[in-house]
This record gives C-alpha cells, structure tokens and sequence, in this order.
C-alpha cells in the first residue's frame, strides 16, 4: 500500500509542486503537459502479460529503456521540450522508485 502511495504520489503530486513552484503563471497547462508523459505507460500493451506486479518496468518496456531514458533528459535542456521532457523523467523516477521498493 506505501508502495502505492508512493509510486502514484511521484506521479500526480510532483508534476503539480513543479508547476506551481516553476511555472506560475502558467500553472494548470505545465501541469497538463507534464501528466502527458504518463502516456509512455502505453508501451506496457507490448507485454506478456501486459501488467505483472512484481516487474520493473525501467529497461524492461522499450519507452522505459536507458536509450529512451537518455532522450527525455536531453528534454529538458530546450525550453520548447522542457515540460514534455520534465513530465517524462518524473514518470521514470516514479518507476525507478517503485523498482528499487521491489527489493
């Protein structure tokens, strides 16, 4: 159940403290962009059986691999990508914690 708390808190409640904290003015739509990186989730349809529990998904779905990993970093560093490149590096942190509670 933390585990759970934890994994979906990182999802939902530090987009929200990025764009309140960073973008102010424009709160609400950094904040829709950033929940849009939960869209990579899409590549766990490629899976058998599509949902495993006890699975990590960095490096093991191909939108999770280090590669893909490596680009949304690299996001961050243009301020046009910037939010789409934040809201998936925090998706991959959620993941990686989630990981490393597995253990």
């Amino acid at each position: 159940m933390y585990k759970d708390i934890i994994h979906y808190g990182i999802h939902f409640i530090v987009p929200v403290i990025v764009a309140l904290l960073f973008f102010k003015k424009q709160w609400k739509y950094a904040l829709g962009i950033m929940l849009l990186g939960m869209l990579i989730d899409l590549d766990h349809l490629l899976a058998t059986p599509i949902f495993l529990p006890n699975r990590c998904s960095i490096n093991f779905h191909p939108l999770h691999s280090y590669y893909a990993i490596i680009v949304y970093i690299a996001l961050i560093i243009p301020k046009k990508t910037r939010l789409i490149g934040l809201g998936l590096v925090i998706h991959i942190i959620a993941d990686f914690t989630d990981c490393m509670m597995m253990t």
